[in-house]
C-alpha cells in the first residue's frame, strides 16, 4: 500500500511539474539535461527526447558559459540556492514572447532559481533550473521609468519652444559655473530678445507672436550645437549657453544666429514678415563670483544692443560687433 502511494505520489509530482507555467530544468553535474518541461518545450520547440542527455550549451550557446557555471557552481558548494534577474540579465534563454504587450519585447524576460538537488546519499549530482516568465513585469517597469523620464523631461522644457525653461536652463548655468571654477574652462552666455516683439504682438495678434517665437526658437536649436544649453529666458527673450567656448567663439555663433533669423519670413494672410533680434555676447570671467554675474554682464551688453539700433551683437564690455 505504501509503494502504491509512492508511486501515485510521485505521478502527481510528475504532473504538477509538466503542468505549472514555469519552466523546469534538471541538469546532472556535466551540464546534461535530464529533465526538461512541457513550459521548456513550447517555448523552445524543442521536445524532450530531443534535448535529453544532450550539454546544455550545446544547444544554447547564446548562454554565456562562464558566468553561468560560475553561478552554478557556487550555489552547489554552498548548497544553497542562487537566483539570476533579469534588470542584470535579461534571460538565460533566449525565448520568443509570446506575452500580449503589444510587441514591446521581441525576447522573454526571465527570472531564474538555480537549485542544487542532493541525492538519497546527502551528495548534490543534480541542480534544478527554475526559470519564470517575468516580461509583463519587465516591460510594465521598463514602460513606467520611460513615462517617468518623459515627465522629468518635459518638467525641463518650455511649452512652447521646446526649449530648456528658465529654471532648468540656470540649474545647468550653474554647474557650468561651477565646472569653469574648478577647471578654468572657457564658456560664454549668448542673451537675446526679438525687437519690437510687443508692437507686433499688438499688430499682428498673439497667435502669430506665438509663431515668432516658435521659428526664432527652431533656428536657435538648429544653429545651437548639441553640447550647447539653449533655453527660453521668458517672454522673447532667449539664451545660449556655450560650454568650451571663448567669446570670439561666441560672437561667431550670436552672428549666424542673427543673420538666420533676419531670413526668416514669417507668413501673414499672404505677406511675408520678418523680424531681428538685437544680442549680448559675456564670456565667463575669473572675477565673477556666481552664475548671476554672468547673466548680468551679457545682459548689459544685450542693452547696449538695443541702445544703438538693435538687430545687432554686443560683447561685454560693451564692444560693437561689426555686421
Amino acid at each position: 500500500m505504501s509503494a502504491t502511494f509512492d508511486m501515485n505520489e510521485l505521478h502527481w509530482l510528475l504532473d504538477i511539474v509538466q503542468s505549472i507555467d514555469v519552466g523546469v530544468v534538471v541538469l546532472d553535474r556535466d551540464y546534461r539535461i535530464e529533465v526538461w518541461n512541457s513550459f521548456m518545450e513550447n517555448h523552445s520547440g524543442m521536445e524532450t527526447d530531443l534535448v535529453r542527455q544532450q550539454p546544455l550549451f550545446e544547444l544554447f550557446p547564446e548562454i554565456d558559459a562562464n558566468w553561468f557555471t560560475q553561478k552554478v557552481e557556487n550555489a552547489v558548494m554552498l548548497g544553497t540556492r542562487a537566483f539570476t534577474i533579469w534588470e542584470q540579465r535579461p534571460n538565460l534563454f533566449h525565448f520568443k514572447s509570446y506575452q500580449p504587450v503589444t510587441g514591446l519585447a521581441d525576447e522573454m524576460y526571465q527570472n531564474v532559481t538555480i537549485l542544487p538537488l542532493r541525492s538519497t546519499s546527502g551528495t548534490i549530482d543534480h541542480v534544478c533550473l527554475i526559470v519564470y516568465d517575468v516580461t509583463n513585469v519587465a516591460v510594465n517597469k521598463r514602460q513606467l521609468e520611460s513615462a517617468n523620464a518623459q515627465l522629468r523631461e518635459l518638467a525641463d522644457l518650455d511649452g512652447l519652444t521646446g526649449l530648456l525653461n528658465r529654471r532648468y536652463w540656470e540649474q545647468c548655468l550653474q554647474r557650468e559655473f561651477a565646472r569653469h571654477q574648478r577647471y578654468d574652462e572657457p564658456a560664454s552666455l549668448v542673451i537675446f530678445d526679438i525687437d519690437h516683439f510687443k508692437h507686433f504682438n499688438d499688430t499682428y495678434g498673439h497667435q502669430l507672436g506665438d509663431e515668432v517665437i516658435r521659428e526664432v526658437a527652431r533656428l536657435t536649436r538648429q544653429l545651437a550645437r548639441e553640447t550647447d544649453f539653449a533655453g527660453r529666458y521668458g517672454g522673447e527673450e532667449f539664451v545660449v549657453l556655450l560650454p568650451n567656448t571663448d567669446t570670439q567663439g561666441a560672437v561667431q555663433f550670436a552672428e549666424r544666429l542673427r543673420n538666420a533669423i533676419a531670413r526668416l519670413q514669417i507668413d501673414h494672410q499672404g505677406e511675408p514678415l520678418t523680424v531681428a533680434i538685437s544680442l549680448g555676447v559675456a564670456g565667463m570671467q575669473a572675477e565673477m563670483t556666481n552664475h548671476q554675474a554672468l547673466i548680468q554682464a551679457a545682459d548689459q551688453a544685450l542693452y547696449h544692443s538695443k541702445e544703438n539700433g538693435r538687430n545687432r551683437t554686443t560683447l561685454h564690455p560693451n564692444l560693437p560687433v561689426e555686421p
